[in-house]
């Protein structure tokens, strides 16, 4: 049974040594543990600093390409690599690495293919009121859209069995978190998760300029992952809306037209009719974007099936 970690890293050349420091050498029921770092075209040594502390790989993007995209390009690097189970963590050292065995513990038991770290926000610190209520909110709105109780929906600190890693693709540019739960709780992976401790704060996150700011593009990969499995429900009851806001003023018109008193009310009936077009029209792509929907899903299907076929593969060869 192999474990590989990886880290996604940008500028983190002070942070990393003890980053890589707190890992587990060993754990029980896993006979190896590499470790991998996904350098994200940072501005320092972070990729030199990993070489020099013996990081078994080490990958270097050209620029910034952004967590979600360095999550993916590591995952698939990790799989090529021949990682039975795959970790998570960030290069800020915020996560303990002495809780990885707690990682791995379900899907070593087979109760779980993904486990995410709870890091029970709610007790740490440096967390704002507003942060902590925000974070508990997300959650809950992940986890209905998941189908799955997530309770640290954003919690980068996460192992996932080699066939879950080969069941997703995250297509995001901003955050991998959200995405892969929405996308595990609707393909029916089995997941968990386990509480976590948590370092002490040594940095601001890189990864959003203000709260505001995360929490609009968090609630964005939301709305957008919910929609590439769910097409059809969310724009039958967006044409829902639209329809019951179009049939009112065309109703008070009709009202005020047998009343005899239809003068100056024209206006009722033309927003009505535009917004039962508007109507009409998200039922139409609601069905249009299911089609795509089960388009996408068979590719899914096919791409899985390449990996299951590239690992006999791989496993038959001297």
């Amino acid at each position: 049974m192999k474990l590989i970690i990886q880290i996604p890293c940008f500028n983190e050349e002070h942070t990393l040594p003890q980053t890589i420091a707190d890992l587990p050498k060993s754990i029980e029921g896993i006979s190896t543990i590499e470790v991998m770092v996904i350098d994200d075209g940072s501005t320092d040594s972070t990729s030199e600093v990993a070489r020099d502390l013996g990081v078994h790989h080490v990958l270097k993007n050209k620029h910034n390409l952004g967590l979600a995209r360095s999550f993916q390009k590591g995952v698939n690097a990790c799989l090529d690599a021949g990682a039975d189970i795959i970790v998570n963590t960030d290069g800020d050292n915020q996560y303990a690495g002495s809780d990885i065995p707690k990682l791995t513990a379900p899907i070593l038991d087979g109760r779980a293919d993904i486990v995410i770290g709870d890091r029970q926000t709610q007790v740490i610190e440096h967390f704002s009121k507003e942060k902590k209520k925000l974070q508990r909110i997300g959650s809950w709105v992940v986890s209905k859209l998941a189908g799955v109780e997530i309770p640290d929906s954003v919690s980068g600190f996460r192992a996932m069995s080699r066939l879950a890693a080969q069941q997703l693709n995250i297509v995001s540019s901003f955050s991998y978190t959200t995405e892969m739960a929405i996308q595990a709780g609707r393909r029916k992976i089995a997941m968990v998760s386990v509480p976590i401790a948590t370092n002490p704060k040594s940095r601001d996150s890189r990864l959003f300029k203000s709260l505001a700011d995360f929490v609009g593009r968090t609630a964005t990969t939301m709305v957008r992952t919910f929609a590439m499995y769910h097409p059809l429900r969310v724009f039958l009851s967006l044409g829902l809306v639209l329809s019951a806001l179009g049939l009112w003023p065309i109703i008070k018109f009709i009202w005020f037209y047998f009343s005899g008193d239809s003068q100056g009310h024209i206006q009722s009936l033309v927003i009505g009719s535009a917004l039962l077009t508007m109507g009409f029209l998200a039922f139409m792509i609601g069905l249009l974007a299911d089609l795509i929907a089960t388009n996408r899903h068979l590719l899914e299907m096919t791409l899985e099936r390449l990996n299951q076929i590239q690992d006999d593969f791989k496993d038959k060869q001297p």
